[in-house]
């Protein structure tokens, strides 16, 4: 098993320990980029991907680095959401 489908599997099973380096890498894995808007962005980032320009919008976890609940759902949400406008991310 891959280290993508790996961590979708974890995402998907909604833990609660998974962490912001780790939502970077999948989402990284998935064809997005980090995009934060400067010193004047605080916590709030911005994954674009790449071909599509879907964005998917979070602010980071603080003072821990684990991402709570309501994000998981968030970032499980926009990843279905982006397999339904493009079919060719059904690995999702």
């Amino acid at each position: 098993m891959s280290k993508k489908e790996k961590l979708i599997e974890k995402l998907m099973s909604k833990p609660k320990d998974f962490t912001y380096q780790e939502v970077k890498t999948l989402l990284s894995l998935l064809g997005f980029y980090e995009y934060n808007n400067g010193r004047t962005s605080g916590s709030r980032v911005s994954f674009i991907h790449k071909d599509t320009k879907f964005e998917i919008k979070l602010h980071k976890p603080h003072p821990s680095n684990i991402m709570k609940p309501y994000q998981i759902e968030l970032i499980i949400e926009s990843l279905k959401r982006l397999e339904e406008k493009d079919e060719k991310y059904d690995e999702i």
